[in-house]
């Protein structure tokens, strides 16, 4: 009866796709259980070969009948989607009644043989109500039959939702190492070693401060990426380092403007989403352009949800849209706040580009 278990699927689409092995073990389980039912009536009640064997065909109809009843019942009801607790309570009376059922369908079964084909005066009532060992038999078959379904399928949601989890693990370091990958980025410090390497006989102690800009930072894509998320206030710290770092190699041709609402200082985001904007602005607006210009940082609100938007001047291309960084930022918000998040790159206007990261508002600590 067991076999059946490992056919069966706790979505209605598996039993869709492999009836015919569901069946099988159906017929198989209970052809098995069976057999006991078919000696007892061949050698202690005289059936016969031909009734013995109706019989047999009978016992496997009914059980095959009231397990599948239910398991179509308890499909349609989500049962397997239940904590173990709520499941009890809706497994115990099942038990119950699959057991009082069987006692019912067998008792008509015997009372039709004895009347209807040994030719014996039997009552109907009393035939109906005769419960011992039926019952007894009825509620353990049952039980072991639901126990057994479902177990089957907490142990499949259990496995299921492991594989996810490692699933979701491994693709979060992923990213979290992508992500160092590109805050790492070998021109970046190539360029701000250059820049205080000129620094260093000029103004030592203007040098001095770069080194430990470029220090911080640093240590923020080497920790800051094992924290998913970071309140705006440290983030604008790490990007008030980033472009103070930067502006040693670009002096007056890079600015940073930042339109901040206060009240969402405490919103945590993911970490480095921010910086991220803000590097891309410089690598493909203010890089490109002889005269440079000002990179324009706005954090509002918006009904229910919080913008931050990232405007540099220059026109949107390819390249603008392909770089690892954005993209490993698009799956933390996927992994994050699933559909709730968006993170869109688009051109404003002709001469200037604006990335728009729109995140669900919450201003709880943990989100």
């Amino acid at each position: 009866m067991l076999c059946f278990i490992m056919a069966s699927s706790n979505t209605t689409h598996t039993r869709k796709t492999k009836p015919s092995l569901y069946w099988t073990c159906q017929l198989l389980g209970w052809s098995l259980v069976s057999i006991y039912w078919a000696y007892t009536v061949y050698t202690r009640d005289n059936y016969g070969v031909f009734y013995t064997f109706i019989n047999y065909v009978l016992d496997i109809a009914i059980g095959i009948c009231l397990t599948h009843g239910y398991r179509r019942f308890a499909l349609h009801r989500h049962w397997n989607a239940l904590p173990l607790k709520k499941l009890l309570y809706r497994v115990v009376p099942s038990i119950l009644v699959l057991a009082v059922l069987y006692v019912l369908l067998n008792n008509i079964k015997w009372y039709v043989y004895w009347t209807a084909i040994a030719g014996e005066v039997e009552d109907f009532g009393q035939a109906l109500v005769y419960w011992d060992p039926i019952l007894l038999t009825g509620l353990r078959l049952m039980s072991i039959w639901i126990l057994a379904y479902h177990l089957y399928h907490y142990y499949q949601k259990e496995v299921a939702t492991a594989q996810e989890n490692a699933q979701l693990s491994i693709l979060t370091k992923q990213i979290q190492l992508d992500n160092l990958s590109a805050q790492l980025n070998p021109h970046f410090l190539f360029n701000s070693l250059n820049s205080i390497k000129s620094l260093i006989e000029e103004n030592p102690s203007k040098a001095r401060r770069a080194i430990d800009l470029l220090s911080d930072l640093l240590r923020s894509s080497l920790y800051e990426t094992n924290t998913d998320l970071i309140t705006i206030k440290d983030e604008l710290a790490l990007v008030s380092d980033y472009i103070e770092l930067e502006k040693l190699r670009f002096e007056e041709r890079l600015s940073l403007d930042i339109t901040l609402d206060h009240s969402l200082e405490l919103i945590k985001i993911p970490t480095l989403s921010i910086q991220l904007l803000v590097e891309n602005a410089i690598k493909h607006g203010i890089d490109k352009s002889v005269k440079g210009g000002i990179v324009r940082l706005d954090i509002s609100k918006q009904d229910d949800t919080l913008v931050i938007s990232v405007q540099n001047p220059g026109k949107l291309t390819a390249s603008n849209t392909k770089g690892v960084g954005l993209k490993n930022l698009k799956e933390r918000l996927d992994l994050q706040y699933k559909t709730a998040a968006t993170c869109t790159l688009r051109a404003r206007d002709a001469h200037t580009v604006e990335a728009q990261l729109i995140l669900p508002l919450n201003t709880h600590e943990d989100i």
